[in-house]
């Protein structure tokens, strides 16, 4: 699987909520798109595999 243009080896099928869990992020404050469609907060529970490309993108505030 490739997050933000990095390969991970998950040894199970993981879902998105799982993968932002293991990167330290906050749903809130985040964008996930998975093989070019941007999926909504509800449907993190959605099961990637192998050869899924992710791409997350957080928001940071500032000024």
């Amino acid at each position: 699987m490739i997050i933000n243009g990095d390969k991970k080896d998950y040894l199970s099928e993981i879902t998105i909520k799982e993968v932002i869990e293991k990167l330290n992020l906050s749903e809130n404050k985040i964008v996930v798109e998975v093989d070019g469609e941007i999926i909504p907060r509800e449907n993190y529970s959605k099961e990637l595999n192998e050869n899924s490309k992710v791409e997350i993108v957080s928001f940071v505030g500032g000024g």
